[in-house]
C-alpha cells in the first residue's frame, strides 16, 4: 500500500505542477506596432541614373535621415546637388520615445525602396512613422490634399456616438494648436489623436487638423473607428464602448491607428487574445484537476 501510494502521489504532484506552469505562460503581446505599414505613395515616373548619382544622393539622405532619429522625432535634410538635389524628411508619431523612434525610421529606407523603387518621389506611412523624398522639381501637392483613409468596419446606431464622436473632435482640433502639432486625449469613451508635419506653424497646423476631422466625419460617418490622412497631417478616432484601455507608449500605436478591417483597435484585439489564452489557460487547469480527480477515484477503488 505505501509503495503503491507513493508513485501515485508522486504522478499527481507532477500533474498539478504542469498545469500551473502552462497557466503561468503570459500571453504575448507585440511591441513593434508602430513599425507596421499603413500606406505607401509612390511616384509614377522613375528617375533615370545611369551613372548612380541619384542612387548615391538617396542613400545619403537615408542616412541622414536615420541618424537624425536617434534625437529627434522630425527632420528636413537635402542630399546631392543641381538637378539631382532630392529633400526629404521623416516624422514620429509624438508619443514615441527615442529609441522607439529609431527603430521605426530606421526600417523606412528599406521599406521604401522595396515598395517604391527608384522612382522620382515616395512616401511610406507606418503606424509609428513615415518617410517622404522628392526629387528636385516634384509637382508640389496641397497640404490640405488626402493620401489616405480609413475606417472601421463595424458601425455605431444611437447611444449618442456621433455627438461623443464630435465632441472628441472638436478637443482634438483645439489640442493640436495648444500642443505645438500632436495632441492625443480620452473623451467619453472617444480616443482621438492628431499630429501635424513637425514645421507646420500653430495656426496652419489648426486648419490642417480642421480639414481632417471635417473629412473623418464625412467619408467615415458612424464607424467606430477612422483615419484621415492628409499631406501635412493626420488624426484618428476610436470608439470603445466599455471604455478607453490602459495604454502604454508602444501600444498605443495600434489602438490608436486600428485598420478597416478591425472594429475598435489594436488594443481590443489584444484584450480579446489576453481573454482567450486566459480562459483557456483556465480550462485546461480544469481538465487537469478533474484527471487528477479521477486518479484518485481509481486509487481508492483499487
Amino acid at each position: 500500500m505505501g509503495f503503491a501510494s507513493k508513485p501515485f502521489s508522486f504522478l499527481l504532484l507532477l500533474s498539478l505542477i504542469f498545469c500551473t506552469n502552462l497557466e503561468l505562460i503570459p500571453v504575448a503581446e507585440s511591441a513593434n506596432d508602430y513599425t507596421a505599414l499603413v500606406y505607401k505613395g509612390c511616384a509614377k515616373q522613375s528617375f533615370s541614373d545611369p551613372t548612380g548619382v541619384y542612387a548615391q544622393a538617396l542613400s545619403a539622405l537615408y542616412g541622414s535621415l536615420v541618424s537624425q532619429a536617434t534625437k529627434a522625432r522630425f527632420s528636413k535634410t537635402t542630399s546631392g546637388s543641381g538637378q539631382t538635389t532630392i529633400s526629404g524628411l521623416f516624422q514620429c508619431r509624438g508619443d514615441l520615445s527615442n529609441s522607439e523612434c529609431y527603430t521605426c525610421v530606421s526600417k523606412l529606407p528599406q521599406m521604401t525602396e522595396s515598395l517604391c523603387g527608384k522612382t522620382i518621389a515616395a512616401r511610406v506611412q507606418l503606424f509609428g512613422c513615415y518617410i517622404l523624398y522628392e526629387v528636385s522639381g516634384f509637382t508640389q501637392i496641397s497640404g490640405m490634399e488626402l493620401l489616405f483613409k480609413t475606417c472601421g468596419a463595424t458601425t455605431v446606431a444611437g447611444s449618442g456616438f456621433e455627438e461623443r464622436r464630435d465632441t472628441a473632435l472638436s478637443v482634438l482640433e483645439n489640442g493640436v494648436v495648444s500642443g505645438h502639432g500632436f495632441y492625443t486625449t480620452s473623451y467619453e469613451a472617444m480616443y482621438v489623436l492628431g499630429q501635424c508635419e513637425g514645421d507646420l506653424g500653430d495656426s496652419d497646423c489648426g486648419e490642417c487638423a480642421k480639414t481632417a476631422v471635417e473629412k473623418a466625419q464625412v467619408e467615415c460617418g458612424n464607424a467606430i473607428s477612422g483615419q484621415i490622412y492628409l499631406h501635412k497631417c493626420f488624426i484618428s478616432y476610436s470608439y470603445y464602448p466599455n471604455g478607453v484601455p490602459t495604454r502604454s507608449t508602444s501600444s498605443s500605436s495600434s489602438s490608436s491607428s486600428s485598420s478597416s478591417s478591425s472594429s475598435s483597435g489594436g488594443n481590443t484585439g489584444k484584450t480579446v487574445a489576453i481573454i482567450l489564452g486566459g480562459a483557456a489557460g483556465v480550462g485546461f487547469v480544469v481538465i487537469c484537476l478533474l484527471f487528477a480527480r479521477s486518479l484518485l477515484r481509481k486509487h481508492d477503488d483499487f
